[in-house]
């Protein structure tokens, strides 16, 4: 009776650890007002204060605001493209073994180095991009410098380094679809794409549903490429004009730039509740979908 507990054990313990742990002590120091440059601050008890301050916080809410933005430019396409890959990649191709592989190799580069290659690439005087447009004519992008070239192409490092891991999440799922239903549509005369819209994606719809909420935990999380995309003195800036900081870089800042660690860990803690109240509204959306399909 024992065992299986003793099985399960490690990892509830290696959570405790390094997951709940963290987060509760991450909440009770938002509420504190632990400053690095006030000594004795950390046991400065402020309650709720924090939370108040990040309402009227207007680089909360540009940060905010900056996450959202490069979070549906980036999950939208990322998903879209996946499944069409997807699909493609469940045909009977010459080498798909070779291509199931290919597809998986961005993601298993290093953040840094693939945004890195992309800060190149998306250079304002000599990055292939502008060059490209250069030959149809069209001007110069400084793709740093504004709101939503940023958010582009911050998008486009997001979207290239995870389309493949979610389209092999959606092959996966399509290869538990009965072969029996595209056969009897075959028979009925649908042609691929009612198939593929009357019963492939029906089905895939509970991991459409796990891909839409992990893509949007992962948007909301967004770090690693907004910091090294700037070039900015301070990375965690998001720009000279903060157009490309998200949460999670304006946290970071709070932390290690200004050492307000109180503030630092509402803004942390605030991203979570989004987070948590973003996923669930996905599943209440899900549940009223499946309600509608039962009727």
């Amino acid at each position: 009776m024992v065992s299986p507990y003793l099985y399960v054990a490690p990892f509830f313990l290696v959570f405790a650890v390094f997951g709940l742990f963290p987060l509760l002590y991450t909440g009770y120091v938002s509420m504190t007002g632990w400053r690095a440059d006030v000594p004795g601050s950390e046991d400065l008890w402020v309650g709720l204060d924090n939370y108040r301050k990040l309402l009227d916080d207007p680089f909360f809410r540009n940060a905010l605001w900056n996450t959202l933005g490069i979070g549906v430019l980036a999950t939208l396409p990322q998903l879209l493209f996946a499944l069409g890959l997807a699909h493609l990649l469940n045909h009977r191709l010459r080498g798909r073994t070779l291509l199931r592989l290919g597809v998986l190799l961005p993601n298993v580069t290093s953040v840094a180095a693939v945004t890195l290659i992309f800060v190149q690439l998306f250079g304002r005087d000599f990055g292939l991009i502008n060059w490209t447009l250069g030959l149809f004519g069209l001007d110069r992008i400084d793709w740093q410098a504004g709101t939503l070239s940023s958010w582009t192409a911050i998008a486009t490092i997001v979207t290239w380094r995870w389309t493949g891991y979610n389209a092999l999440i959606y092959l996966a799922a399509m290869q538990s679809v009965p072969y029996e239903l595209y056969e009897a549509a075959a028979l009925d005369g649908a042609s691929r794409w009612r198939q593929f819209r009357s019963i492939t994606v029906p089905m895939l719809r509970p991991t459409i549903l796990f891909t839409v909420i992990v893509s949007t935990i992962g948007a909301l999380q967004l770090f690693g490429e907004p910091m090294l995309f700037s070039q900015q003195q301070d990375p965690t800036s998001g720009g000279s004009q903060h157009q490309f900081q998200t949460l999670a870089l304006y946290s970071y800042s709070q932390f290690w730039g200004r050492f307000k660690y109180g503030y630092g860990a509402a803004v942390s803690w605030a991203m979570f509740l989004i987070i948590v109240a973003i996923v669930a509204v996905n599943l209440l959306a899900a549940r009223r979908l499946r309600g509608v399909d039962a009727e």
